[in-house]
């Protein structure tokens, strides 16, 4: 596989401050995918981004900002969902009882992902995770 940091291995798209934004990144993450031609786990990974996209929205974009969502095919099929925000905080997944509404998203990510955490940038921080992925049909 060629270095993943040249295309078709990466992908970006920026976001703005609105609800909308969580199903474009969704749809966004579905045709890269397809694109890789990877759908072993798509479920898994397009659950995150939708829990990775909402997360940013509700804590990490200030008004008048957007977020960023980087995609990575790397080495070994493994995807690298990257959530940047210029918000300040760092996320941690929380236990909640039956009866709240909100503040499953990183239990969820914790769950799926075969990896996650929380990385600095200046300003804000990077949500990422991965998912070691089966590799296309005839390229095993």
């Amino acid at each position: 596989m060629n270095d993943a940091t040249q295309l078709p291995y990466f992908h970006k798209r920026f976001y703005r401050r609105t609800p909308r934004s969580v199903p474009m990144a969704r749809d966004f993450g579905r045709k890269t995918l397809e694109r890789w031609n990877l759908t072993g786990r798509a479920e898994d990974v397009l659950l995150c981004v939708s829990e990775l996209a909402t997360n940013a929205l509700l804590h990490g974009v200030p008004v008048g900002r957007g977020f960023l969502l980087h995609m990575w095919l790397l080495d070994d099929y493994v995807v690298r969902l990257e959530m940047h925000d210029s918000g300040d905080g760092r996320p941690m997944a929380r236990t909640t009882t039956a009866a709240e509404e909100r503040g499953r998203g990183l239990m969820l990510v914790d769950a799926l992902a075969d990896t996650w955490g929380v990385g600095e940038r200046d300003p804000g921080k990077v949500v990422w995770c991965e998912f070691a992925c089966a590799p296309p049909k005839g390229k095993a």
